[in-house]
């Protein structure tokens, strides 16, 4: 079976203290995870170490970055490295978040970059690929998100594909209060399946983890998990409320 997994996406919130006060409600809740569950925090850059020496210690639990950079190493002011992340072993790292995309300028071929380090540094990314409202009223999303996969990951080989972990994450439902239905979140993500099934193989699509991130919080989050084709989420505002994203965790597959 995928991996099932429910990740918390704290973006630029929290200080070290209400961070790893937050960390240790939800790792002290005596939450069972099975060996097919994972429960994420992605944090930002500065709190990695911390948050991670107290996830290490839980079954189940690790730590993200929440970005990379789309080069190795060198005058580049500011920026984090994949080898830096690997350095501190942080297993996970997201690339290509709506937000990035959008503020950030980074486009697809940056992305291909950035999951390329990633890997080179034995790193897990976590990919993000998603539709804005105009592309959803024009009925473009599915050729929308097959060209940012092929765009972004499908210069890798069938083995960097499998087991790989791919959010999909609807613009328009990233904190706006609107969610999509469990039924488009499903279409959505058996859409995913196929374009990758296609340009590998049945096989490698279905052990493609794929998460759902638009607006999940602890009162939808079973039944957007119940979708057969949804394998956990990508959690906003939810994972800074220890109850809620606790709830979120306990809503994954068994």
């Amino acid at each position: 079976m995928r991996k099932q997994i429910a990740a918390a996406n704290w973006k630029m919130n929290l200080t070290l203290l209400q961070g790893e006060q937050l960390a240790e409600e939800i790792l002290s809740a005596g939450i069972k995870l099975s060996s097919g569950q994972q429960a994420i925090f992605a944090v930002p850059f500065p709190y990695l170490a911390a948050i991670s020496r107290k996830t290490a210690v839980v079954n189940g639990f690790y730590t993200a970055a929440q970005n990379c950079a789309a080069e190795s190493s060198g005058a580049y002011t500011g920026e984090v490295s994949a080898a830096m992340l690997a350095g501190i072993e942080i297993p996970y790292v997201i690339i290509g978040h709506s937000e990035r995309r959008e503020y950030y300028g980074e486009t697809n071929e940056v992305l291909a970059k950035k999951i390329d380090l990633a890997l080179e540094n034995k790193l897990k990314p976590i990919f993000c690929c998603g539709e804005p409202l105009e592309v959803r009223e024009g009925e473009k999303q599915n050729s929308h998100i097959a060209h940012q996969l092929r765009s972004g990951l499908f210069h890798l080989d069938k083995v960097q594909m499998s087991n790989f972990v791919i959010a999909y994450e609807p613009v328009w439902a990233i904190g706006t209060g609107r969610t999509a239905t469990s039924e488009q979140v499903q279409e959505m993500h058996q859409h995913i399946r196929k374009v990758i099934s296609t340009e590998y193989d049945k096989e490698t699509g279905d052990s493609v983890s794929i998460l759902y991130g638009g607006s999940v919080k602890a009162s939808n989050a079973a039944g957007i998990f119940s979708q057969p084709d949804v394998d956990g989420g990508l959690v906003g505002g939810a994972s800074l409320i220890a109850a809620e994203f606790i709830t979120i965790i306990k809503s994954l597959k068994k």
